[in-house]
């Protein structure tokens, strides 16, 4: 139906005209509202671009990150390797199974074996260890050039190493020794550390009447008597005296361990100069392997060993504990099988 009082063309005529003003209502709406969607829609595409930015940053670092760790790795590992030939593992592995051995000497039953006795045990055997290394490391200290030659792969003669940190570690490691020594408390110990130091630096260091090592009989009574007799004698009396507080008396065992050690470190002694004959010859180093010949020292070595060996076989055996007389029998027999 029309609205009353219009005609019917005027009224269709309004109704055009209301559509269009609705019309332009609704564009102008639109349009205003336009720029709020385009804004929106810009927004979302910079956060999604600004993530992606982000996430491919985290992956470039991530992987940073981990090529940086390896490296690192790597690098630590390669300097403890370096560390672990610098302290020559064979004298650490020698020195252990010294103490240890020379330290149970003493013990009479069970009962002594306590947390006591365990810590003078330990005092002596750090002690000893850092006294060693300082030797080690003073020697390779002065044979750098030598080493080239015969032990290219020892850190400081490969480059591993810098002569700084050769003498940053030496100069550690005798601090270390001396200062478990004083702590201690045990004469016996200290005395031990200080023969060592001095024997050990007279072998090494290039200076008048020193450099032991160029001469095959000083060279062979220092390790002889450190080896034989200083860590017997002193690490004993270190467990019995100071330890076990008890009054120091020479053991058959002791006696017998000190003979043996006698003929072991002059093995020792001598047979560690058999590789090093071209550097020690060109160097001037008069080992016995460069007088006699490689062959010929060997050969001494070995008739050594049989005569310490079999020593061992005849006191074993005539042992009156039959488990000390197996024991000793057997090992003895197994060293010269």
């Amino acid at each position: 139906s029309w609205p009353a009082g219009r005609f019917p063309v005027q009224a269709f005529a309004g109704q055009c005209q209301s559509a269009a003003t609705v019309t332009h209502r609704f564009s102008a709406i639109s349009q205003a509202t336009s720029p709020r969607r385009n804004t929106r829609r810009q927004c979302s595409d910079d956060q999604s671009a600004l993530q992606a930015g982000c996430s491919e940053v985290n992956r470039d670092q991530h992987g940073y990150d981990v090529n940086r760790f390896e490296e690192i790795s790597q690098d630590v590992s390669k300097k403890l390797c370096a560390f672990y030939q610098f302290c020559r593992p064979h004298t650490i592995f020698g020195t252990i199974i010294g103490i240890t051995s020379v330290s149970l000497l003493p013990m009479k039953s069970l009962d002594d074996f306590t947390a006591t006795v365990l810590k003078g045990y330990l005092e002596a055997l750090a002690a000893a260890l850092c006294m060693n290394i300082y030797v080690v490391g003073l020697n390779q200290l002065y044979d750098i050039q030598i080493d080239k030659i015969n032990k290219p792969g020892l850190p400081l003669a490969a480059g591993e190493f810098s002569v700084a940190t050769g003498v940053f570690l030496v100069v550690t490691f005798l601090i270390m020794s001396f200062s478990i020594g004083i702590r201690s408390g045990s004469v016996p110990l200290m005395c031990a550390l200080v023969v060592s130091f001095l024997l050990g630096s007279a072998y090494s260091i290039e200076a008048p009447l020193l450099r032991w090592k160029r001469h095959a009989l000083l060279a062979a009574s220092c390790i002889l008597f450190v080896r034989a007799i200083l860590v017997q004698l002193a690490f004993f009396a270190h467990m019995q005296q100071h330890v076990l507080a008890r009054p120091l008396a020479a053991t058959k065992s002791l006696v017998f361990a000190t003979l043996f050690m006698c003929c072991f470190s002059a093995v020792i002694a001598l047979f560690k100069d058999i590789p090093d004959v071209d550097g020690d010859r060109d160097f001037g180093i008069q080992s016995l392997s460069v007088r006699l010949g490689p062959q010929r020292v060997y050969q001494l070595c070995i008739g050594i060993l049989l005569t310490a060996y079999g020593a061992a076989t005849v006191v074993g055996a005539s042992s009156t504990n039959l488990i000390q007389k197996i024991i000793t029998v057997c090992l003895a027999m197994a060293c010269l099988l």
